[in-house]
């Protein structure tokens, strides 16, 4: 609140104080009041060009410009020391009337020929361009991102570069504006220090875009659990976690559990609890399979939509259980990377897991595409015969994992097995039970922001009793197309609108961790 009072107080003064300046260059007083046309009259001013009234409309980048403009009051008022320009960009509340309405005469911008700067100033006006410039273009057109694990192997890559749309679904405004330059969420050569702060934020908003999402496409989103995660665990789910050790023992400093680093296995104590507003979420990429409205199950690994089974995408991939046939050495590997790209990330074994040789007859976990699996079936040197995963219903809680949504006993769902659910939608209603209520209940509470209660079979929204629900926006489910090896919507539910980034569209460059850069790949559309 404080916040928006200092940037409202601020306008207030400076929409006060403007045609005072005007007046004093020999504009029309009453320009100073009109909004809009004031800025162009003040860029003129202060000698900059007209089209800088562009970067005036871009959140972020227009607190910058402001600072960049009250510095240029003092500029032209004939202020010209770093005194001067500290106090308009730390207090104009107090300074820019105070220049304006002072007794200083108006005498023009530096003319270039009398501009005299070091190095370091001009430097430093050519960094600040170029991060005003390449922060609008990141936010509202184009973002590069990166493939770093393969749950959608085999139609994107680790390793993959990619560039993301913002276009294609409305390019989403910055809900925390304030933050550094080109991180997302946590400054360089930290692991959890934010980049940004949360005492400024603003609403939800989104530029009109090309479409809506479409089933089939490969979609970049903020991950929907990712709103709380553990410092040194941010690749796993905290609600998982909170499932699975109990909440107490996450707070616990003395508490700690085994990680992966650099290849090996340490004991890690938490490292804190992190909470992160929706835009600083962690990105995540997936295929999207069902869109608002929709009706989705899974049947023996198959999706079905509307009753309709979809058609899997041509290099998706099951994972299969078999044995190796052979000793496995670089040699088998290498000739399994050449000849049906089956690389060490696609394969689980227990002597991999721990740094060592598979041996013949060890059981393997393989990750593989119907093309490969067909390649295979010809006879190969590598595995006996391959058994497609399936997981049937009941198994997680048999284990005792809750690891798939709804995370619920009432539903003994599998990765294999999952559904029938429907897909909430903007303006649709469903009638709420406690039976039914597992499956929207993060939706009421935390994307819709409800205070949601269930007291015995009586459900309360924000204190009234609910037998039925209205959804406030659209929701996607995503999965990957490494079916196997993908944490998605199967885990963690639903995709809100207001979650999703872009469209991937272009792979601009890749780089396979085993063999290098794939040539043939590069600037190669996203299907």
């Amino acid at each position: 609140m404080i916040p928006y009072i200092l940037l409202y107080a601020y306008f207030a003064l400076l929409m006060a104080s403007l045609w005072k300046l005007f007046q004093k260059a020999g504009k029309p007083a009453w320009a100073g009041l009109v909004p809009g046309y004031n800025i162009l009259v003040w860029l003129k001013i202060a000698g900059k060009p007209w089209w800088w009234i562009v970067l005036f409309i871009v959140p972020g980048v227009n607190l910058l410009m402001f600072i960049i403009m009250n510095v240029n009051i003092s500029i032209v008022l004939g202020r010209r020391n770093y005194k001067e320009y500290v106090l308009m960009t730390f207090l104009p509340w107090w300074k820019v009337p105070e220049t304006i309405f002072s007794k200083d005469a108006y005498i023009g911008p530096i003319p270039p020929e009398k501009r005299k700067r070091n190095l370091f100033e001009q430097w430093g006006d050519a960094i600040l361009f170029a991060v005003i410039v390449a922060t609008v273009f990141r936010t509202y057109t184009f973002e590069a991102f990166t493939i770093p694990t393969p749950s959608m192997e085999k139609s994107l890559l680790v390793g993959d570069y990619l560039f993301v749309s913002k276009l294609s679904y409305g390019p989403r405004l910055p809900m925390t504006p304030l933050t550094f330059p080109f991180t997302h969420h946590t400054m360089p050569f930290t692991t959890s220090t934010p980049s940004f702060v949360e005492w400024f934020k603003q609403p939800y908003r989104r530029l009109p875009g090309f479409g809506e999402p479409q089933r089939g496409d490969a979609v970049v989103f903020n991950f929907p659990e990712g709103d709380t995660v553990v410092a040194n665990f941010q690749n796993q789910s905290y609600y998982q976690l909170v499932r699975d050790k109990g909440r107490k023992k996450l707070n616990d400093p003395r508490f700690r559990l085994p990680n992966q680093v650099d290849g090996q296995t340490v004991s890690m104590p938490m490292g804190g609890i992190l909470v992160r507003p929706i835009d600083k979420r962690e990105n995540y990429i997936k295929r999207c399979v069902a869109v608002a409205g929709d009706s989705l199950e899974v049947r023996d690994g198959d999706v079905y939509v509307n009753g309709v089974k979809e058609m899997l995408p041509e290099q998706a991939q099951y994972s299969y259980n078999t044995t190796f046939k052979v000793g496995y050495t670089e040699r088998t590997q290498k000739t399994m990377k050449e000849k049906l790209d089956i690389g060490i990330g696609d394969m689980s074994a227990g002597s991999l897991f721990n740094g060592m040789r598979p041996v013949t007859g060890e059981p393997v976990n393989v990750a593989l595409s119907a093309a490969q699996v067909k390649a295979l079936s010809n006879g190969n040197p590598y595995f006996n015969t391959l058994e497609r995963q399936v997981t049937p219903k009941g198994t997680e809680y048999a284990q005792q994992k809750r690891r798939i949504f709804p995370n619920d006993e009432r539903f003994d769902w599998s990765e294999d097995f999952f559904g029938p659910i429907w897909i909430p939608k903007q303006g649709a209603s469903i009638q709420l039970t406690v039976d039914n209520l597992p499956l929207y209940r993060r939706v009421i509470d935390v994307y819709e922001g409800h205070d949601l209660q269930v007291k015995g079979d009586q459900i309360l929204i924000d204190g009234k009793p609910a037998t039925s629900y209205t959804f406030a926006q659209d929701y996607y489910w995503m999965m990957g197309d490494n079916r196997h090896r993908s944490q998605d919507s199967r885990f963690w539910g639903f995709v809100p609108f207001d979650h999703i980034v872009g469209k991937a569209v272009l792979v601009w460059f890749t780089k396979d961790p085993e063999t290098g850069i794939r040539w043939k790949r590069m600037f190669s559309g996203v299907k």
